[in-house]
């Protein structure tokens, strides 16, 4: 194991998503930093799935930063709406990251349908590479089911977290505990795999 933890830059400024990734990747000798702290410019995410995004933001911030990179490309899809918001979770409302619109957009699009038609899956693509033409990237792809609330509930996490049920846990991930939420979300679920791939490469402990 090396002295100090080695630099790995996650392909993201959203404080939240970082705080959950650092804690999922607690088990490493890796010390994430946002991409923000080097002022790389957002990767045009042209994918038409979670992994093509999710490679995209990774061999972005790596071609900037000179450092190994990890992306993430997460998103909800709903049953009633054939997959959407899909990739286009984070701007379904037309912009990006506001959360509130999108739940509201979200509330709107499933008015009128019933409690056993609203079946959900948040889903997480990870994308780890040593550099920007790493060959052989790490991927990683966690699911976690749910259904849709009519209204939210919940004052934790972000996203779609509050409109989130999972009945096992008789709440909404925004009602959830912090540690809880990180061993069964989709993004725990492919951090998971990708902790796992990235110790049997000997890469980052």
């Amino acid at each position: 194991m090396s002295a100090s933890p080695q630099r790995w830059v996650l392909a993201s400024g959203n404080a939240g998503k970082l705080a959950e990734m650092r804690s999922l990747l607690a088990t490493l000798d890796i010390a994430l930093v946002a991409q923000s702290e080097f002022d790389v410019p957002d990767a045009e995410e042209t994918g038409i799935g979670f992994v093509d995004n999710a490679l995209l933001k990774a061999r972005h911030a790596a071609a900037h930063t000179g450092l190994p990179a990890i992306a993430d490309d997460s998103g909800l899809a709903v049953d009633a709406l054939d997959g959407a918001p899909g990739v286009y979770s984070a701007r379904y409302a037309g912009t990006h990251g506001d959360d509130a619109a999108n739940n509201a957009k979200l509330v709107a699009a499933l008015d009128g349908v019933a409690d056993g038609q609203r079946g959900a899956a948040f889903h997480c693509c990870l994308a780890a590479t040593l550099g920007a033409e790493d060959p052989v990237p790490v991927i990683a792809h966690g699911t976690w089911r749910g259904q849709i609330l009519s209204a939210p509930r919940g004052e934790h996490g972000f996203g779609y977290d509050p409109l989130f049920w999972v009945a096992e846990e008789n709440a909404s991930a925004a009602e959830m505990p912090e540690a809880r939420k990180n061993q069964i979300s989709h993004r725990a679920r492919a951090m998971q795999q990708l902790v796992e791939q990235l110790r049997d490469r000997g890469h980052g402990g």
